[in-house]
């Protein structure tokens, strides 16, 4: 098992450039099941998540070729309906699949998906979404079987925000007979993405980007041609860093309107940040403030970069407080951090984190996606060499991490 050993004290200088949007990718890759022909999508990342995406994709009967950040789809033979446990336990977005088949086929059956550890991150709301839309909903030995002769439209109402649930019924819908709205959706970038593409595709689409979404459902949908949006979340993590090891940093592909949040955040801790179109530029050379966050639904502050923010302020002058709303079990990178040094107090979904002079290098692991960039990015200003272990994770979710950073200047390889 690979593990990324990090010498820290560097400070990191140059340009970087931002890769696809993971987030955006997978949706987009799986609506290719509700079109009949050759969809080609550029700007794909080159991640396990992708690799884990296209082999679902080929287990249902499409045709898939990646060459260099560009995919080809062509599901206009056969689909199957099941999608096998195998396959599905990797990624927890393979449930997106769910929608797509009802839609398409009348029929479904997809394993409870897998992922990273967390929270429990249930399903329950595509499943009521989809009973809404008229599909028969059963689960049984692990596996959701849904069908419906046709989906019709329907009013949905999302007790909670759900980004997935909001893809999976807006995929269905587009296909459905009738109107459906979508009340309390998703706004994320990667749902306007989404629809956009769908859109091409031939859905009539109103409304994505807020919180109530309409689709008139159409006959049928056309394979397109589309790129894919830039990673809101690695972008982020470049940023960080540059704050984190006093650098000076230019990011190219990226959408900064995307980044509001975080960006008024960093601004706080003292950073200076200039915008010009897709490039951001952040430098900092002076210490680093304390600020307060709290996670929210975009366009609030993102759960994804919230291990990476807490590794900013365990250095920070100052206290902070960090509250985190979105998943109930996505401090577990603490214990990791509290090795290396850092002063974090965790009082249910808050944490305290009193800055500290430095952090020391230790041996970690990483639990999940986002903390083992964070665990990175730690290493990336503690005193000594830093050995991240487990970091099969980051492969889901970032582009080649090591390698950019040690185009900036960092001490950082990859061990077999």
């Amino acid at each position: 098992m690979d593990k990324i050993i990090v010498e820290g004290g560097r400070t990191l200088k140059g340009e970087v450039r931002i890769s696809g949007a993971k987030n955006a990718a997978l949706p987009i890759l799986i609506a290719s099941l509700l079109t009949d022909g050759i969809n080609t999508f550029s700007n794909v990342p080159q991640l396990q998540d992708i690799h884990s995406t296209a082999l679902l994709l080929e287990n249902l009967g499409a045709r898939v070729e990646t060459r260099a950040g560009t995919v080809r789809i062509d599901a206009g033979g056969p689909i199957q309906y099941e999608a096998e446990y195998d396959l599905v336990r990797k990624m927890r977005a393979s449930v997106l699949v769910l929608g797509p088949l009802v839609a398409r086929l009348g029929k479904a059956r997809v394993s409870l998906p897998g992922g990273c550890a967390i929270g429990a991150r249930p399903i329950n709301l595509h499943l009521k979404g989809l009973a809404a839309l008229g599909a028969s909903i059963e689960l049984t030995h692990g596996y959701v079987e849904a069908s419906a002769p046709r989906l019709k439209g329907a009013d949905i109402y999302f007790d909670v925000v759900t980004v997935t649930g909001t893809e999976n019924l807006m995929m269905a819908a587009s296909l459905a007979q009738g109107t459906t709205v979508l009340r309390n959706a998703a706004c994320e970038p990667e749902i306007v993405a989404l629809a956009d593409t769908l859109i091409k595709m031939g859905a009539d689409i109103q409304g994505a980007g807020t919180s109530v979404v309409t689709i008139n459902g159409v006959s049928s949908l056309k394979a397109v041609e589309a790129t894919i949006i830039p990673d809101r979340i690695e972008a982020g993590t470049f940023l960080m860093a540059a704050v984190l090891t006093k650098g000076n940093i230019t990011l190219f592909n990226t959408e900064p309107d995307h980044l509001g949040a975080l960006i008024d955040k960093l601004r706080l801790t003292g950073a200076e940040i200039d915008i010009d179109g897709n490039n951001i530029h952040i430098k900092n050379s002076g210490p680093i403030n304390s600020v307060d966050i709290k996670t929210q639904p975009y366009p609030g502050f993102p759960t994804d970069m919230q291990a990476q923010f807490m590794v900013l302020m365990s250095i920070a002058n100052g206290t902070s407080m960090i509250s985190e709303t979105i998943f109930e079990n996505r401090f577990i990178h603490v214990s990791e951090l509290r090795r290396m040094g850092a002063d974090i107090q965790v009082s249910g979904n808050s944490a305290i984190v009193k800055g500290v002079p430095h952090l020391s290098a230790a041996q970690v692991m990483a639990t999940d996606l986002r903390a083992s960039a964070s665990l990175i990015l730690a290493g990336l200003v503690a005193e000594g060499t830093t050995q991240v272990n487990r970091v099969y994770h980051l492969d889901r979710g970032y582009e080649s991490l090591e390698k950019k950073f040690a185009a900036l200047g960092a001490a950082i390889q990859r061990v077999k």
